[in-house]
């Protein structure tokens, strides 16, 4: 029986809505700050480290018996929004795939989608596809949360506020 997967902007607001508040709970006010509060939450560590990767691989989620680690590309441009997308899929608990099935099996079309360019294109897909634009929505949502309490003055505060406004 094939399962059909709908996107969803609400589940991944939720999913945001849930890591602010963890964040608000530890008093995490930077990205890193939020990944570590999450894994402590989890009780199962986020180890962030740097590697270099595959031709168009920007990051990885690796998960391991004792811990989970979210490997970023040495020479990455964008690596917040990246960390923030290795962090959806942790939340989502995204089965995932090896690095190197990942890297061959990446068409064109993939390829554009990981960098935005269609992120919010509405077509239907398998379930690696959803996982990515649940992964890649959700670190859009989260990076803008992020900018918007940090520009406000004391991150942990406006997450408060924020929460308390819905």
């Amino acid at each position: 029986m094939t399962r059909t997967l709908s996107r969803s902007y609400r589940r991944v607001a939720a999913a945001v809505d849930a890591v602010c508040a963890v964040a608000a709970d530890s008093d995490a006010t930077t990205l890193d700050e939020v990944v570590h509060a999450i894994g402590s939450e989890r009780g199962r560590d986020i180890e962030i480290t740097s590697a270099r990767l595959g031709p168009g691989v920007c990051g990885q989620r690796r998960r391991y018996p004792d811990r989970d680690v979210i490997v970023l590309a040495e020479t990455l441009p964008g690596r917040d929004h990246t960390l923030a997308h290795e962090l959806g899929h942790i939340v989502f608990a995204h089965e995932g795939a090896p690095a190197e099935e990942v890297t061959l099996a990446a068409s064109d079309d993939l390829i554009a989608y990981m960098l935005s360019q269609r992120a919010h294109e509405i077509v239907s897909d398998g379930a690696d596809e959803h996982a990515e634009w649940e992964a890649e929505t959700f670190a859009a949502m989260l990076m803008t949360r992020l900018r918007v309490f940090t520009n406000r003055g004391a991150g942990v505060s406006v997450l408060r506020f924020d929460e308390a406004l819905g």
